[in-house]
């Protein structure tokens, strides 16, 4: 496992969501190589959402392939007893859904006691203060900037709000603000300046196949300065 240091400088998570399975080691090794930050892997399983994606099977296959923080999204239900397989596949940062987990506090307890940083995530519908109680518990929270299930969605823009509220709740806490859904070069900086620090993008970064995927990133960095 890679220990993630914490800072609010901004980074990029690839989601491999958007990324040629057939060709998966060599995919996350050459968006690595072209200076992301983080990689971000999207777990879905047909009931919490509706779409059915990958186990942590393919996340210890791809360990590694990844040098960097694997960030896995578990948009699963129930997460618990799936918890420990993601550990030991390789995960750094574990992040399940408020909406999923009936016991978020023992939920997020868990996975830091397996070693790796907890994140939550939120729907859209799912106000901020559902983690009113539970931030000394995250070292990560996640804003859903489209509705979970599938890549490619346009961005939602009355999430940005409840990204700039979070930014304020999260305060001086040592935890990072990520978004998920519908990154561009146009909607990054308004992500940037609610107060994100970690971008998720999918199809913005693993268009054009291997050769673009430097200058992707790059537009998506500058978008943000």
């Amino acid at each position: 496992m890679t220990a993630p240091d914490f800072s609010r400088d901004l980074k990029i998570a690839p989601s491999i969501l958007s990324a040629d399975f057939a060709r998966l080691g060599e995919e996350v090794r050459a968006v690595e190589e072209a200076g992301c930050d983080w990689i971000h892997v999207d777990v879905m399983d047909g009931h919490f959402v509706p779409n059915l994606t990958i186990g942590p099977v393919v996340v210890r296959a791809i360990r590694p392939q990844v040098g960097t923080v694997l960030d896995v999204h578990l948009m699963i239900a129930p997460a618990d007893p799936y918890l420990r397989a993601f550990a030991d596949a390789g995960a750094d940062i574990i992040t399940v859904h408020a909406e999923a987990s009936p016991h978020l506090d023992r939920s997020l307890a868990a996975i830091r006691d397996l070693g790796c940083r907890a994140g939550v995530s939120l729907t859209p519908s799912t106000p901020p203060e559902a983690l009113d109680y539970v931030l000394d518990r995250c070292d990560l929270v996640l804003v859903m900037t489209v509705n979970p299930g599938f890549g490619g969605q346009s961005f939602l823009r009355a999430q940005l709000p409840k990204i700039s509220r979070l930014r304020n709740a999260i305060g001086d806490r040592p935890i990072w603000l990520q978004v998920d859904g519908g990154v561009t070069t146009a909607t990054a900086p308004l992500c940037r300046q609610a107060g994100a620090d970690t971008l998720v993008a999918g199809s913005a970064i693993f268009k054009g196949g291997a050769d673009e995927y430097a200058a992707n990133i790059a537009a998506l960095r500058a978008s943000c300065a």
